[in-house]
């Protein structure tokens, strides 16, 4: 569905979010006298009226299916559920529901696009994708998920590429057949959004589009990957016949290309998301080879097993981005052998903390700090694998660092890696890693920029 598309048909947008301001700034720059619908919040509608689209109705009351329903398009915000009410009442009264990545990929059929996405890694591959590109001289848009919608991208017809990340909230919407498409891994999360695991999946498949035109870029390191029943051009990374590690190397088949001692990126797993990225500059035609050595100067993104600095003899490490057990399992491995206070919990999605219970009770950090709405029930489980000793069970971040510094002392390292998402208690885990750096005794403007968003 393009712009084009909806000339004489009643549409609406539906959340106010950044994916919402651009829908409603693109629509107009494309149908610049057609009526447009917005439903959002209170909070939203000062900023909505600040457009001055006299041709823009503003709706601050509740977007019902039977609101919803009387429009025949509604350019849905990626963070809205399809699978719950009121939306999934809608589509089943013959709605028809779009996003902002799913025009924007209408509008630019031919665009040589490179897609990222996966459970964990896909914005560090995303960035790092596109910093390899620039650092080799070839104009690159870096945009999406990360935190420039696609429909803000201006457009340019000298760009090489366009490196889009995109959510499983954003592949659910899709309809289009990138160039190539790169998953990282696929480990189960966002429950509370997609309904189950297997519809968390088989959405975050759907990047793959046309597989008679999408070059598939995947990781043969994950199980859940591995297993799939493959059709078009596969380009697999993590195995020995293409980009890959070995123990001290990013390598290609045979060929030690660059050392991983050599990165600025911490964990083994971020030297595997170098290799994804390699990989799919090669099946977009780029010489992966030649621009690998610039992964040297890559600059990490924030919030991503972040070293903030030390005080009062403790080293902060903020690692907010971490929303899934897994991922705090992750951080726990990088700084293994330290004397370690971990921060977990945050909003509740009802995934299971077993794994993560288990393996963290062979070799326990010094304490474990439990806070949010899932703290507790993530602390019964750490007390049911014999960590009732180390563990602390607060309900705010503020009360976790306090915990966490006074079991430390003044040596120790303290580390915010969640495993669940900051809905509720923060915006995003952007702000709670601010907020994170700010109770450590550190900036937190200072720590929260991403480079190189839009065209460059």
């Amino acid at each position: 569905m393009r712009f084009a598309d909806l000339g004489d048909r009643r549409v609406a947008v539906l959340g106010f979010g950044a994916e919402g301001r651009a829908a409603c700034r693109a629509f107009r720059r494309h149908r610049p006298t057609q009526a447009l619908h917005l439903f959002c919040n209170s909070a939203e509608s000062e900023e909505a009226r600040a457009l001055n689209d006299a041709q823009l109705t503003i709706d601050t009351t509740a977007a019902t299916a039977a609101a919803l329903s009387a429009f025949d398009v509604v350019i849905k915000s990626p963070g809205v559920s399809p699978y719950q009410p009121p939306v999934s009442d809608a589509l089943a009264a013959g709605v028809s529901f779009t996003s902002g990545s799913a025009l924007w990929f209408a509008e630019h059929p031919d665009a040589n696009t490179i897609a990222v996405t996966g459970t964990k890694g896909k914005s560090t591959t995303t960035a790092l994708i596109a910093h390899l590109l620039r650092a080799g001289g070839h104009r690159t848009a870096l945009a999406g998920n990360i935190g420039l919608p696609l429909l803000d991208l201006p457009e340019d017809d000298a760009v090489a590429a366009h490196v889009i990340e995109l959510s499983s909230f954003q592949t659910h919407d899709f309809a289009a057949s990138p160039r190539v498409s790169l998953i990282t891994n696929l480990i189960e999360e966002h429950l509370d959004w997609h309904g189950s695991g297997a519809r968390y999946v088989a959405d975050k498949l759907r990047i793959l589009g046309d597989r008679s035109r999408t070059i598939a870029v995947l990781n043969a390191e994950d199980a859940t990957l591995a297993g799939l029943e493959t059709t078009g051009d596969v380009r697999w990374f993590g195995t020995t016949t293409g980009w890959h590690l070995d123990a001290s190397h990013v390598c290609r088949g045979p060929e030690r290309v660059l050392a991983i001692s050599e990165l600025p990126l911490p964990g083994r797993h971020n030297a595997l998301n170098l290799c994804g990225a390699l990989a799919a500059l090669d099946a977009a035609g780029f010489d992966a080879r030649a621009l690998a050595h610039h992964a040297a100067n890559f600059k990490p993104l924030p919030h991503r097993l972040q070293t903030l600095g030390t005080r009062d003899g403790l080293t902060c490490i903020n690692d907010s981005i971490a929303t899934t057990p897994q991922a705090a399992r992750a951080a726990l491995d990088h700084v293994a052998g330290r004397r370690v206070a971990i921060l977990l919990g945050g909003h509740e999605r009802g995934l299971d903390w077993t794994a993560f219970a288990r393996d963290v009770a062979q070799h326990p950090p010094h304490a474990l700090v439990t806070m949010g709405a899932n703290g507790h029930r993530i602390a019964d489980m750490l007390v049911t694998h014999g960590l009732a000793d180390r563990v602390h069970r607060c309900t705010t971040l503020e009360a976790a660092v306090t915990a966490a510094r006074a079991s430390l002392g003044d040596r120790g390292v303290l580390l915010l890696s969640p495993g669940a998402p900051s809905f509720g208690a923060f915006r995003d885990y952007a702000e709670r890693g601010r907020r994170f750096a700010e109770l450590c005794g550190f900036d937190p403007a200072a720590i929260a920029t991403i480079e190189g968003l839009g065209i460059a």
